[in-house]
């Protein structure tokens, strides 16, 4: 059985970073499409970044292009999200999630496990 576990969240100020982890348990995360969706109070959970295991492609929102990077370590079956120049309105739960299906990595009904998410509150 696949299970993620994320961790890494915390309170931040505006400008300041953070990395958040998922290590993956039950399977190899280098055969797993990996990405990280946000969900802040009252809204959807919406996509943030993913990691293509075939090519190594990612993929980011608008928002977060040129502040956040997603990588993976294979030895260690963990995906990071270096989160830079945070801002308050990133504060959300944020998810990780795999999917070995092939197709867009931009929707969430297109992964097949999820952690049990990790808060990021950026005060101003």
């Amino acid at each position: 059985q696949v299970q993620l576990v994320e961790s890494g969240g915390g309170l931040v100020q505006a400008g300041d970073s953070l990395r958040l982890s998922c290590t993956l348990s039950g399977r190899t995360v280098s055969m797993y499409n990996m990405g990280w969706f946000r969900q802040a109070p009252g809204k959807e959970r919406e996509f943030v970044a993913a990691n293509r295991w075939s090519d190594s492609s990612t993929y980011y929102t608008d928002s977060v292009k040129g502040r956040f990077t997603i990588s993976r370590d294979n030895a260690k079956n963990t995906v990071y999200l270096q989160m830079n120049s945070l801002k308050p309105e990133d504060t959300a739960v944020y998810y990780c999630a795999a999917t070995r299906s092939g197709g867009t990595l931009y929707y969430r009904e297109n992964y097949n496990y999820w952690g049990q998410g990790t808060q990021v509150t950026v005060a101003s």
